[in-house]
């Protein structure tokens, strides 16, 4: 009888080749004759580590490949002197001078709703930077800067990212533009769009993934000390953020514990009894606390766990096993629930065609 062959996927330096052999050359590799161009759309007001965090990411980028591969600009209305919400103050060139030569990757940075208004009724010129953004190979915001593109008019029918806090306001404001209120960072095209401050690097070292390749993010991560290398498909908020973000928090330690053990047994039962309530008592408060019930927020725990996962190569039954669904079939089944498909197809659409 012949052995049947499981088929892993690819692994991550397989996928980031697949990825980069996809994309238009024209857009997405790097110049050979000159540093890659990087842009960031600054203004009075900005938030400052929407430019500093992936303009950092780019500047070590340099450092690892130990050639100058990427030229980093911070650009402004009329150059100068920007200061940031924060207060820190960056000196900046005029849009019109950056964009007297190519520009590969422009950015706008994102600040708070009513500043950027006032930035736009203030701009000499709104077309003038619609075609400077269009013109470059790739574009796109960090933060709430997905409002800028929005009102120029380049994120219609796309769809992009923003901080949480921002989605609905963008989705009333702008009706033709998809907004994603779960990403972390959002690719549609040349489109980039990233959920908002930190999310930026993440956005950044994909960007340098597309570029150059994966080997060379990974190393940058690391030089980065970041704790992990985000996707973009992943939600704002995690299950343990929501639950720490609740009032008080008052089942935090249990939570890391049930984080540490996914594979054992998670029931009611077993969580009052840790958490040292009845189980009729842990059942009401648990509920009140994190606004769902234990069996619901263990699953939750187990399916962010396998979404993680499964950017590896590890076989399905293997996830299920580390992620505690045990079976293959309870984890489809349970990951179908929630996202509207199943975990092998998610597999495909964020690994194999795309990020």
């Amino acid at each position: 009888m012949a052995a049947t062959r499981v088929d892993i996927g690819p692994s991550p330096k397989e996928r980031s080749e697949q990825w980069l052999a996809r994309m238009p050359i024209e857009c997405y590799f790097m110049p050979m004759r000159r540093p890659h161009s990087v842009v960031f759309f600054a203004y009075e007001g900005y938030q400052l580590l929407d430019v500093t965090g992936p303009a950092a990411a780019f500047a070590w980028a340099n450092k690892v490949l130990k050639r100058p591969a990427y030229a980093v600009h911070v650009a402004s209305p009329s150059g100068g002197l920007v200061a940031s919400s924060s207060g820190i103050a960056i000196q900046t060139t005029s849009l019109a001078r950056v964009f007297a030569r190519p520009v590969d990757t422009f950015l706008i940075a994102g600040a708070e709703i009513s500043v950027m208004r006032d930035m736009i009724a203030g701009l000499k010129s709104r077309r003038r930077l619609r075609r400077w953004a269009e013109s470059a190979s790739r574009f796109g915001s960090v933060c709430s800067g997905a409002y800028i593109l929005a009102y120029l008019g380049l994120a219609d029918g796309k769809r992009i990212a923003t901080h949480w806090a921002s989605c609905s306001l963008l989705a009333e404001l702008f009706p033709d533009v998809n907004v994603d209120s779960e990403a972390l960072f959002a690719v549609d095209g040349r489109l980039w769009s990233s959920a908002g401050v930190t999310t930026g690097i993440d956005m950044a070292l994909a960007m340098i993934e597309a570029d150059v390749g994966f080997a060379t993010a990974d190393e940058l991560a690391k030089l980065l000390v970041l704790y992990m290398r985000r996707p973009g498909y992943q939600s704002q908020f995690s299950t343990i953020l929501r639950a720490q973000v609740s009032r008080e928090a008052p089942f935090a330690e249990l939570i890391q514990w049930m984080q540490s053990r996914l594979t054992h047994r998670l029931d009611a039962a077993a969580l009052a009894t840790k958490a040292k309530f009845s189980k009729r008592s842990f059942f009401r408060k648990f509920s009140q606390a994190t606004g769902q019930t234990p069996a619901q927020f263990v699953e939750n725990l187990r399916l962010d766990a396998a979404r993680a996962l499964l950017a590896g190569p590890l076989p399905l039954k293997t996830i299920a096993g580390k992620t505690g669904f045990r079976t293959r079939a309870r984890l489809s089944s349970a990951f179908e629930r929630r996202f509207g498909l199943l975990p092998s197809v998610f597999r495909q659409i964020h690994f194999n065609e795309s990020r």
